[in-house]
């Protein structure tokens, strides 16, 4: 399914802590900040009259097999294990396994915004750092909205849900959305395996050759219900499941290994 928001639809939902960071403002005075989220807001308004933001998601029957999450059309999401924590965890816990006999479901999504907010203002470099950092903050409010009206009424799992954008922020809903790129799924290459499954294109989005999304403001992962299921980091692999990784996805161990290079012991 495809959804596409207005800016003004999005805006509410943004972390203003995370635009704050990445101008380096988080520890300035609030005066500071005040000025700074006044012009970015004042920004906003401008852009809401020419471009927008979508995003693209599909709910699968699912279930967990091993470290592999197997949807309901024999489609297999090899996923990654922690070996240095305890419990090990992997995304594939938090799916009901196959061996219940009983279909649980999972959401697949891509977020991203009109490639515009990242091509139409290189003349000015304030202008165009302000545009580019809000448009990495409206691609996460993009899934975050998304997220709400899935877990509400798509999929419907939280129905009576009613939290605030704080709230959200906070994480206080059930379920997770762990993205790709991020340290539950580290893996950047997993986005050729959701291009298969989501119309990435038809919503703008581009794959480089690592597994990374153009627009750069773009963002995609999955969509968990466990009440129990969290975030947490895989952490240093070994070889031994860097080997059963790149059996389980079809892919050399070599080329398996420029993709996970940074988490390899």
């Amino acid at each position: 399914m495809r959804l596409d928001y207005s800016i003004a639809d999005v805006a509410p939902y943004i972390n203003w802590v995370y635009f704050y960071y990445a101008w380096g403002m988080s520890s300035r005075p609030a005066a500071e900040r005040h000025k700074l989220r006044a012009e970015a807001e004042d920004m906003l308004k401008m852009l809401d009259r020419r471009y927008a933001t979508h995003v693209v998601f599909e709910l699968c029957n699912a279930n967990g097999d091993g470290d592999d999450i197997v949807l309901g059309n024999g489609y297999r999401l090899p996923m990654l294990r922690q070996q240095r924590a305890s419990p090990t965890l992997c995304l594939s816990d938090f799916v009901r396994p196959l061996s219940s006999g009983l279909e649980d479901r999972i959401g697949l999504f891509a977020a991203t915004v009109d490639i515009g907010l990242e091509t139409d203002f290189g003349h000015d470099d304030y202008q165009k750092m302000m545009v580019q950092l809000l448009a990495d903050r409206l691609a996460e409010a993009t899934a975050e909205k998304m997220h709400q009206e899935v877990r509400t009424h798509y999929w419907g799992y939280a129905s009576g849900e009613q939290l605030s954008v704080s709230e959200l922020h906070a994480e206080k809903f059930q379920g997770i959305r762990p993205a790709v790129g991020y340290p539950s799924l580290p893996d950047t290459s997993i986005n050729f395996l959701l291009g298969e499954l989501l119309d990435m294109k038809g919503i703008g989005i581009r794959l480089t050759g690592s597994g990374a999304m153009k627009p750069h403001a773009s963002v995609s992962g999955l969509m968990l219900s466990h009440p129990q299921s969290r975030y947490f980091t895989i952490g240093k692999i070994g070889d031994d499941q860097l080997c059963d990784y790149a059996r389980r996805r079809g892919v050399p161990v070599a080329v398996m290994r420029k993709f996970l290079g940074s988490i390899l012991q």
